[in-house]
């Protein structure tokens, strides 16, 4: 079944609509309903073998946030001399990779999540286990905790893609963020956030809410023939 014009046309224009917000109207928050929405696109987003190597921290707290601010200087506004991100988004939040310890092979938790989320039978679960063994092992060399991290990073980048374009569908901006010091946010997330960072790293930082001005350059990509090669 072909995609209808219009549906075309709503999805070229929020596209076109979604810019890397640096700051938002303060006096303007997201509804409830709409943050849901966002958050359930994000929740149904494919991953890597169906393992959903993530997990999303939404950080409203003020003073949670300003935890942050002295070591995530791609949330403070760069050159823009504001509160950035931090101070002025509606929603913030961080989303958080798994490590080599619940996702290597044959882990545990790989098996719990088999059973009690994808619920699958034992002769399916084995069959899990040598396919991601070998994709691991062999196919992808994905072996060591910085390797294993960084491919639920991945996960968690189509996580958040797929929760900006649900919100620039919606008129909300939003803006991805990797400007942070990694230690640092880790660290900081061990002490004062209650995560286990033996288990959970983070990915990326995102900021939601509404532009608090038009950007001032249009949007810039390579022409379809520089970036698309067909065969």
């Amino acid at each position: 079944m072909s995609v209808r014009p219009n549906v075309q046309s709503q999805i070229l224009e929020a596209f076109n609509f979604r810019h890397a917000t640096k700051v938002f109207d303060p006096d303007r928050k997201i509804s409830d309903a709409d943050f849901e929405t966002i958050l359930e696109a994000g929740r149904l987003s494919p991953t890597s073998f169906g393992h959903e190597p993530f997990k999303i921290l939404v950080i409203q707290s003020p003073d949670k946030r300003e935890l942050l601010r002295e070591f995530s200087w791609g949330a403070n506004g760069m050159m823009n001399g504001s509160s950035g991100q931090l101070g002025t988004a509606s929603h913030f939040g961080i989303i958080l990779a798994s490590t080599a310890a619940t996702m290597t092979a044959g882990s545990d938790y790989l098996q719990d999540h088999y059973r009690k989320v994808k619920q699958l039978p034992e002769d399916v679960i084995e069959l899990f286990n040598g396919a991601y063994g070998k994709f691991q092992s062999t196919d992808h060399r994905i072996t060591t905790e910085r390797e294993i991290t960084d491919w639920s990073g991945k996960q968690a980048y189509i996580v958040l893609a797929n929760m900006m374009t649900t919100a620039a569908l919606m008129g909300i901006d939003s803006c991805p963020i990797e400007g942070f010091d990694m230690e640092l946010t880790t660290q900081t997330l061990a002490e004062h956030f209650g995560v286990d960072t033996s288990k959970w790293k983070p990915a990326v930082m995102f900021a939601f809410g509404y532009r608090a001005s038009d950007p001032q350059f249009p949007k810039t990509r390579r022409p379809m023939a520089e970036t698309v090669n067909w065969f």
